[in-house]
């Protein structure tokens, strides 16, 4: 049994321990499991650890779950991220509200270099579902793609259908434990999702789905994505909640237009006219906003200006062209978390260095040296 992964399991099923307490606990204290080891008076000095808090640590009182949760998935072959493994999405990482553990289920490379999110209506039309194939289609061109919903009736499952029929991988993000697909209807197509994809929560064994679930599980579809399209929505529903969500995340967001006589367009149509999203007509829309189409362009060679003996640079710049040095491009919130800034204050820091001719931003929420 590894006690690391029993200690970060309990961490999370800590009663009044929620994402951003349990990080803060293991930065201070270095591991879930020193974690558990830490006398009371050290947990209580911690910024925003009461007695409470620290006294529901010492309790110990989810290690007898966190076992079963354990065996349970080494015996399924379920993987347990916490948010320090190296598998752990790269993109959720440096969001305030990400769980600070998941669970996964599948062959699924959850840092693929292109992630799409496909949402919408749970009534779907025909239309709707076109659209939805016609899109899904459009995305075989590229690499390293992962297309990512919520396994919800409507347009979720048809993308997840689409993505398999085209041969991309696809991750449905759960609003249950891990092993409970719902609906129970869809449980053929999360079986051949593992095949090619998977399942992913932030729940473990055995917890069935329930309404505040949804909208804690439409963040992760939104925080995994570097772009979510909106295909048919009313004008309130889950849909409506992952692009608002990915808003707020600073991440890119697409509409599909409708009929206007129609009310499951209405939620496309207002995020359009309320310039909350872009809108999507076809494929070019989509590589306009993403510039994934130089892809299929020849690549030219970088000569980057040499920063490195410019002595006006500070220690925070210095290190953002440091890592972009290594990469070709860096999504801001993957550079955020390397350089250990927060986005808020990366953002002055890059614009300042493209206001120095050192930095360019990229479609998609890139970045990388001129």
């Amino acid at each position: 049994m590894n006690e690391e992964i029993v200690n970060q399991i309990a961490l999370s099923l800590t009663p009044g321990i929620g994402g951003v307490l349990a990080r803060q606990l293991v930065s201070y204290c270095g591991s879930a499991r020193e974690v558990f080891g830490a006398p009371r008076r050290k947990l209580v000095k911690i910024p925003g650890i009461g007695e409470k808090t620290a006294d529901a640590v010492l309790a110990k009182t989810a290690f007898s779950v966190a076992d079963f949760v354990y065996e349970q998935a080494v015996q399924k072959g379920v993987e347990i991220l916490f948010y320090t493994h190296p598998k752990y999405p790269t993109r959720l990482r440096s969001l305030p509200d990400s769980p600070v553990l998941l669970y996964h289920h599948g062959n699924t490379d959850l840092n693929a270099a292109k992630t799409v999110a496909i949402v919408g209506t749970r009534n779907a039309t025909a239309y709707g579902k076109k659209v939805t194939e016609e899109i899904l289609t459009a995305l075989t061109r590229y690499r390293d793609v992962l297309i990512v919903s919520g396994l919800a009736y409507g347009i979720d499952i048809a993308a997840h259908k689409a993505a398999l029929k085209c041969g991309l991988p696809t991750v449905g993000v759960l609003g249950s434990g891990i092993d409970v697909v719902y609906p129970a209807a869809h449980k053929n197509t999360a079986q051949q999702m593992l095949e090619n994809g998977g399942l992913l929560s932030e729940y473990p064994f055995g917890i069935a789905p329930d309404a505040p679930h949804f909208p804690a599980r439409n963040r992760i579809v939104a925080g995994l994505a570097d772009v979510t399209i909106v295909v048919e929505a009313a004008l309130k529903g889950g849909a409506l909640i992952t692009a608002r969500i990915a808003n707020d995340y600073n991440r890119d967001v697409m509409a599909v237009p409708g009929n206007l006589e129609q009310s499951h367009s209405e939620g496309c149509n207002r995020l359009i006219r309320n310039h909350q999203a872009h809108i999507y007509t076809g494929p070019e829309d989509f590589e306009y906003l993403m510039g994934w189409a130089e892809e299929n362009s020849p690549k030219k060679k970088r000569q980057s200006r040499d920063w490195q003996h410019l002595p006006e640079l500070t220690d925070a710049e210095r290190n953002v062209l440091g890592l972009l040095q290594a990469r070709p491009d860096m999504l801001i919130d993957e550079l955020s978390w390397q350089a250990q800034v927060p986005v808020n204050q990366l953002a002055s820091v890059l614009l300042t260095l493209e206001l120095q001719g050192l930095v360019k931003a990229l479609p998609g929420k890139k970045f990388a040296l001129v």
